[in-house]
């Protein structure tokens, strides 16, 4: 498929194609561009036109990831538009649970810090926006007398540590070892958010 895409001219979203299925397989530290112009089937120097190294393809993964994360966010956002904060709180942990398990190499991609350029204000401010929202809901269901008595700030770290570990757990395959239904990870997760809301809740 990605040899065709490149006869056709479309040889960027081939290369992105070919590393992604070759991350899904093989895992992001065995990538490099030699190999992936080899899975795409064109020259070694072919992937230098459009990326000049390995760092900017991940990288570019990485916003096609954080565009799906913006918008599973957005969509859980939306459904939680009459909530109050505690619960859109909650929505921003849906959304992202709901994009983790569906786009595994999505994120891993994006989780790994060391192999893509975050800074880069694509993936860096839209990241923050999100985290910008968090921060709100959980402060305002806090001067709301929704939350109990702590650190505001811990509670928002904690339930961001929660809603990526449990994700990370899902896609690592752990949830059997712990008794929990690996067949339905987003209803286990979710449940698990539950949890944790209705700990925090005054």
């Amino acid at each position: 498929m990605t040899k065709d895409r490149y006869h056709h001219g479309d040889l960027r979203r081939a290369l992105l194609d070919a590393a992604l299925h070759y991350i899904e397989a093989n895992g992001l530290a065995a990538l490099s561009m030699r190999e992936l112009a080899r899975q795409a089937g064109v020259s070694p120097a072919a992937p230098f036109r459009h990326f000049e190294s390995r760092t900017a393809l991940l990288t570019a993964l990485a916003e096609e990831a954080m565009d799906g994360l913006v918008q599973s966010v957005d969509a859980a956002l939306r459904e939680a538009a009459q909530a109050g904060p505690l619960m859109q709180f909650r929505a921003v942990g849906v959304g992202f649970l709901r994009w983790a398990l569906a786009h595994p190499t999505h994120f891993l991609v994006i989780s790994s810090r060391a192999y893509i350029d975050f800074e880069k204000p694509t993936l860096r401010e839209r990241n923050d926006r999100i985290r910008a929202a968090m921060e709100g809901y959980m402060r305002a269901a806090a001067e709301a007398g929704l939350l109990r008595a702590g650190d505001v700030g811990r509670t928002l770290v904690g339930g961001r540590a929660l809603v990526y570990g449990i994700a990370r757990m899902a896609l690592d395959g752990q949830f059997p070892s712990w008794g929990l239904d690996a067949h339905n990870p987003l209803d286990e997760a979710t449940a698990i958010l539950d949890q944790y809301i209705a700990a925090i809740a005054a």
